[in-house]
């Protein structure tokens, strides 16, 4: 559905995002979940008005912080969701996330 170029693109933009915005969180594991997964989304493109969703899973320890408070201090979260959008050839922008 989406070649290797198109998900890394994806994948790097939730990897900044994570750097940026989940302090006291460490990224352990992003890929790609797969063409049916992305597929069984594709309305969250028509939400936001683009063309295409695709959809990671990951993996990511928390520290004794929990994060922003939202999470379990000194836990691991593993196939997390993060849902992105984009115009056909454009930027992926994040939109949503979680279980």
């Amino acid at each position: 559905m989406y070649s290797q170029e198109d998900i890394e693109s994806a994948i790097d933009t939730i990897k900044k995002e994570f750097d940026r915005e989940w302090k006291g969180c460490s990224l352990t594991e992003v890929y790609y979940a797969g063409d049916e997964k992305s597929k069984a989304y594709q309305e969250w493109a028509e939400r936001y008005q683009a063309d295409e969703a695709i959809v990671l899973l990951s993996s990511f320890d928390v520290d004794e912080s929990g994060g922003d408070g939202s999470l379990n201090p000194n836990s691991i979260y593993s196939d997390w969701n993060w849902i992105l959008v984009r115009d056909t050839g454009g930027k992926w922008k994040h939109v949503d996330h979680g279980y």
